[in-house]
């Protein structure tokens, strides 16, 4: 349980503070609606229904603001940064921004879905209102003079079509039915086009339908201006509703019983979004300037298994160890930004990442790199970044013990290069003196280039003999016949048939038991 805590403690916190106000906000609101004084008419009408179309919509409108938040990742870089004074805890946070900005959506799409549910069936009996099909308060209501397009109870207002039709029209002609027929239609695109199996196999689909929110939230902006849900308004005398609901027909004629009033309530989702809404205009206006800026390419190298290795020159860069930046390319795409880990350590001149081919962006990067004349620079490319909570805390500890399993291997590049950096230069802030790195992956031909970085590593250790500073040990989860036949031949051989290395890999998972076993028996304070 206190591991559990020191994990998850803080995040489990949050999503407990998130779902109380989301609580909170729709049970205020729901009362508010189902218990004033000045809906009783309104709820009169509509029932329970008018409680269970507002509740929701308070819901959306604190988690509308909510949702841009999460992706204004030079925010996030800004908010890391002053953190820097606080624990380690409190700054990962935000590198689950993905995963709040999800679970926010997903509230959102319920939200919708309940407020959309509930305020049809208000169409529907507003409509059965007007046609008098109901009680006699209700057709009285739904009669009320239209003065200065502000007194009526009722908003269904045309009688001269066939009644049938009456709540398709009303849908589409007023501004709140047609911009929540807009709302709706951009966010099921949205919510679809982002489900994992399409997001990585047509990733192209999803970024596009996500650009979608630029029309959700102008038509969310301008939703409640159709002032729709109405509420009765203090006249002078006043209308005692207690007396008077029982005789309409009196309405306007004994002074205890003037005609009621009613008006739309003010719009507020405006103020809930404008907020986030400049924030993110910032934060494009930022990426804008970001990708303007000058970046050369100092050196590019193709790797065996088709991956491509960058090393990129921008003034100014500073990067830290496990960090990551999002890569533009305006020939294949002027709009999509791609994150990939860096790979170089900060003491480098450069920054450089390794792309894998993975999908029709990384193919197409791949081809037109591969087309080069020797020598050239490559094509223009846009660099946001760097971003994500730095690793530098591996520093901090003598013993430091590494996992990496399959692409997930990229940061360990870095920290592997910077700890060796650090000890050539006797870095006093170093503390390690000690590293386990285990890899486990399925095959390792993409990966080739990382055991290339392995074995200049080993050979230096070994020369300035520090020969027991690192301990590897890679697993290959995955192999075929060719392979086992392959390292049969070669088993007696001093170097892996596999990598090349001295370290032999193991084949399987390890069993961590033993593994942790055996670092706390070599390290026993």
């Amino acid at each position: 349980m206190g591991n559990w805590i020191i994990n998850h403690g803080l995040t489990s916190f949050i999503l407990v503070v998130w779902m109380g106000i989301n609580i909170f906000l729709f049970v205020w609101f729901y009362f508010f609606y189902d218990l004033g004084p000045q809906f009783f008419y309104t709820r009169h009408l509509l029932g329970s229904a008018l409680a269970w179309a507002r509740a929701p919509a308070a819901v959306l409108n604190f988690n509308c603001l909510l949702i841009l938040l999460p992706v204004c990742r030079n925010l996030l870089s800004l908010i890391r940064g002053s953190f820097m004074c606080c624990g380690r805890t409190m700054r990962k946070q935000l590198d689950k921004n993905l995963s709040f900005h999800k679970l926010v959506a997903y509230m959102i799409g319920l939200m919708t879905a309940v407020h959309m549910i509930a305020h049809l069936l208000n169409v529907e009996w507003y409509n059965n209102s007007r046609q008098g099909v109901y009680d006699k308060l209700s057709t009285a209501l739904s009669n009320l003079e239209d003065t200065d397009s502000t007194t009526y109870l009722n908003p269904i207002r045309k009688t001269d079509i066939d009644p049938q039709q009456i709540p398709t029209y009303f849908v589409f002609t007023t501004i709140a039915g047609l911009t929540g027929v807009i709302i709706t239609l951009a966010l099921i695109l949205i919510i679809t086009s982002s489900m994992e199996v399409i997001r990585r196999s047509y990733f192209e689909v999803f970024w596009y339908t996500h650009h979608l929110f630029i029309i959700f939230f102008a038509g969310l902006v301008f939703h409640g201006a159709g002032r729709i849900v109405r509420s009765q308004q203090t006249t002078d005398p006043v209308h005692n509703v207690t007396f008077c609901k029982d005789r309409s027909d009196e309405w306007g004629r004994i002074p205890e019983c003037p005609i009621p009033q009613f008006a739309g309530g003010f719009p507020q989702t405006w103020m809930w979004v404008i907020g986030p809404m400049i924030l993110y205009l910032c934060e494009r206006l930022v990426r804008f300037i970001r990708y303007m800026q000058r970046v050369t390419y100092r050196k590019i190298v193709m790797r065996p298994s088709k991956v491509l290795e960058l090393q990129l020159v921008k003034s100014g860069f500073k990067m830290e160890v496990g960090q990551y930046v999002f890569l533009n390319c305006p020939a294949i795409s002027q709009l999509e930004w791609h994150p990939f880990t860096m790979t170089s350590a900060p003491e480098e001149d450069f920054f450089s990442v390794h792309i894998r081919s993975a999908g029709d962006w990384t193919d197409k990067l791949i081809d037109i790199v591969q087309k080069l004349p020797e020598g050239a620079q490559g094509p223009k490319m846009g660099v946001d970044g760097p971003f994500g909570t730095a690793s530098e805390d591996v520093f901090d500890y003598e013993v430091s013990m590494l996992v990496g399993a399959g692409i997930g291997v990229t940061p360990f590049a870095s920290i592997l290069k910077s700890i060796w950096y650090k000890f050539k230069e006797s870095n006093p802030k170093l503390r390690t003196r000690k590293i386990y790195f285990y890899w486990l992956c399925r095959e390792t031909h993409a990966f080739e280039w990382f055991a290339d970085l392995l074995q200049v590593l080993e050979k230096e250790m070994e020369e300035r003999g520090m020969g027991d500073f690192l301990t590897y040990k890679l697993y290959l989860t995955g192999w075929d016949q060719s392979t086992a036949h392959h390292v049969r031949v070669r088993f007696d051989q001093d170097t892996d048939a596999v990598t090349g290395l001295k370290q032999k890999t193991h084949y399987g998972r390890p069993i961590w038991d033993k593994e942790f076993e055996q670092v706390r028996k070599e390290n026993p304070t």
